[in-house]
């Protein structure tokens, strides 16, 4: 007699197969990769850059516009996309000038190597200067991430 097996059976088998299989494996554009940040610096705004307000509780302050420029490093071989910038924006007597946001800004895109990069900051107006830039870094994707819901 032939014994042969529910197709229950043979489908938990190959979910459980499947669902193993993806443990180990996942697609490149998944993996995010690391950008080092380094030589930092920063300028005022050109003129047509600098207009603009800091917005905090419905009150709109002055704000000094500022470009942040630096070098970026992608040790992977594939260029990274959309490459979030985090790090921290301290004043001239230390105080962090956002203290609820780490992130910054984003790099669209981010070949293989060295490349250079630039980030626009609005800070209100009042905060003493110089700028410190600490712990700065990025982070993307390996490959284009599209959206859930294309326009």
């Amino acid at each position: 007699m032939l014994n042969l097996r529910p197709p229950k059976f043979l489908a938990v088998a190959l979910s459980l197969l499947i669902a193993a299989a993806s443990w180990f494996y996942a697609p490149s554009a998944l993996a995010l990769t690391e950008i080092k940040l380094f030589d930092l610096a920063y300028n005022n705004c050109p003129p047509e850059l600098a207009e603009g307000a800091v917005t905090s509780g419905g009150n709109s302050l002055a704000a000094n516009c500022f470009i942040i420029t630096g070098k970026a490093e992608n040790p992977s071989n594939k260029t990274v996309y959309d490459a979030d910038i985090f790090g921290r924006i301290y004043d001239a007597n230390n105080n962090n000038i956002l203290p609820n946001r780490t992130r910054l800004g984003n790099i669209e895109v981010v070949p293989p190597g060295v490349s250079n990069f630039e980030l626009r900051i609005s800070v209100a107006a009042n905060l003493p200067t110089p700028l410190s830039l600490k712990n700065f870094k990025a982070r993307g994707f390996a490959g284009n991430v599209s959206p859930l819901f294309p326009e």
